[in-house]
């Protein structure tokens, strides 16, 4: 069986390797990988915060989809797919002496096609959400980086109405012009009146509906550009009600309308079903069976397998005070800038990269003026060109997006836990969704989005044994603290500050 000469020749492959990255699970996970292509069953793997960090797991399914004896696809953003081609794909190509193809592209080569195929996450969702046939089915499946699954999926149902959008109505509807231009007028009037808040974007009232409906009601649909059209089928029939909400440019004057599915799960379940499918993703839930993940996007029965993390190598210094303000109080800011000073200070003499998240835009911009005042230019907000001992403040966001390029930190302070925000008016949305369904919102949406932001976060900090500052007392004062202090295990917490303590060494 193909699992047996995976599991052969990846051992042999791994031991005539001089300083290869060490993981434990390369064998276990080359075989699930192969199980899975050669009896068509999917699979949900969760390969852990800092191998998802690092990649190392990655060798362990090309080796698979290179000794499978037909064609498959890998769906992986363009830098992965470059770190595959470049490095992944010729070093085992090399060793296991296979001619297979590799090719990318946004399309499958052909019925005798029997090589790879790496394409891009919106290429392979854009096909399967249009039923085109630029995917046929059976074709045996890797997707690579599912913790952003949900994120590519709702990026590519999310309809946009941009101000040029209105523009293309008013040419192909000439006859109704003038109501459009006074809908356009009355809709940007309400719109703006909304007040600034640092996302820039609102959910739509009911007012701001009526508008809409208005316009709809008076057009020929089948007549009105393909936007147009899009938009007003998830805008009127969806069910239940779609997420809607508009984004504003104050400088132009100007605003753009968006409009979404809440569930996702009802348009991806027909696509597990067209074919065997390898999810991998670093931390999706603590459970190994991710039920919540899976029903959310709509994945049905699969093997789960979660690994678990290495208490020698991932461990991290874990430093969580008692008596810190709770981050809604006004007492808060005070308190976090003293923690965060106090820590910059006693770490000055450790050689590495400070990293300062907080995710609250204003106190962001604070801390750093704060800290530039005092520590000159190796203060930097949200940017990646930084001195050796340079001090990162940044939002979550941007360290996720960016701390690929960066080197693993020696400090990271967390202001606050990544619980989303409901000032943020997606967030609310989404809420108000789980509200009208009588579901635990909190428990159900919030809190596993924190906690997966969070184990993503700390990852790159486990690889160079860190000390992370967890500054938001309701770690400790709220019920589910414990929650999510277990899920950031292994670490050796400690609630005292001390030069010693920055040696890189678990005491």
């Amino acid at each position: 069986m193909i699992e047996a000469e995976v599991h052969l020749s990846l051992h042999n492959f791994l031991r005539s390797q001089t300083g290869f990255p060490a993981w434990h699970h390369h064998l276990t996970m080359a075989r699930l990988v192969a199980r899975a292509l050669r009896v068509g069953r999917s699979a949900l793997i969760q390969v852990g915060a800092v191998c998802g960090y690092q990649g190392r797991y990655r060798t362990s399914f090309v080796a698979s989809a290179l000794m499978w004896r037909a064609g498959v696809v890998i769906v992986a953003p363009e830098a992965i797919q470059q770190r595959l081609l470049k490095v992944e794909i010729p070093r085992l190509q090399q060793w296991l002496q296979v001619n297979k193809p590799i090719r990318t592209g946004d399309a499958w080569i052909g019925d005798d096609f029997q090589g790879i195929l790496l394409t891009s996450p919106k290429a392979w969702l854009q096909a399967q959400l249009s039923n085109s046939h630029a995917f046929p089915p059976d074709i045996p499946t890797i997707i690579d980086g599912v913790d952003d699954l949900e994120d590519w999926v709702r990026d590519r149902l999310t309809v946009t109405l941009e101000p040029q959008d209105w523009e293309e109505l008013l040419l192909a509807c000439p006859e109704n012009a003038e109501i459009i231009r006074n809908a356009r007028i009355d809709l940007g009037s309400k719109i703006l009146q909304h007040p600034a808040n640092p996302y820039e974007c609102y959910l739509i009232a009911d007012k701001e509906i009526e508008i809409l409906q208005r316009l709809y009601s008076v057009l020929s649909i089948t007549c009105l550009p393909k936007n147009w059209q899009n938009f007003y089928h998830q805008f009127q029939h969806l069910s239940p009600l779609p997420l809607l909400w508009t984004t504003i440019s104050r400088i132009h004057g100007s605003f753009s309308l968006h409009c979404v599915p809440v569930e996702l799960g009802k348009y991806l379940e027909p696509i597990w079903q067209r074919q065997p499918v390898v999810l991998i993703g670093a931390t999706l839930e603590p459970e190994t069976e991710a039920p919540l993940f899976r029903e959310r996007l709509g994945l049905g029965d699969v093997t789960c397998l979660k690994f678990a993390a290495d208490n020698q190598s991932e461990a991290i210094q874990l430093y969580v005070p008692y008596n810190l303000p709770l981050p809604n109080t006004p007492e808060f800011r005070a308190a976090f800038i003293h923690q965060v000073r106090t820590l910059v200070c006693l770490s000055a003499t450790a050689p590495g990269l400070t990293v300062i998240l907080v995710g609250d835009v204003p106190l962001k911009a604070q801390i750093g003026a704060i800290l530039a005042s005092e520590f000159g230019s190796r203060v930097q907000v949200e940017k990646t060109c930084l001195d050796e001992n340079g001090i990162l403040v940044t939002g979550w966001e941007f360290w996720r997006e960016h701390h690929s390029v960066l080197p693993a930190p020696q400090l990271m302070v967390i202001a606050t836990l990544p619980l989303p925000s409901l000032e943020n008016p997606l967030v609310a949305g989404r809420v108000t969704h789980y509200k009208r369904s009588h579901q635990d919102w909190f428990r159900l949406y919030l809190l596993p989005t924190a906690v997966n932001e969070l184990q993503r976060a700390i990852a790159p900090a486990r690889e160079s044994k860190a000390l992370v500052a967890l500054l938001d007392s309701r770690v400790v004062n709220r019920s589910y603290g414990a929650q999510i202090l277990s899920t950031l295990s292994p670490f050796a917490r400690i609630n005292y500050l001390d030069p010693n303590l920055f040696n890189n060494s678990i005491s």
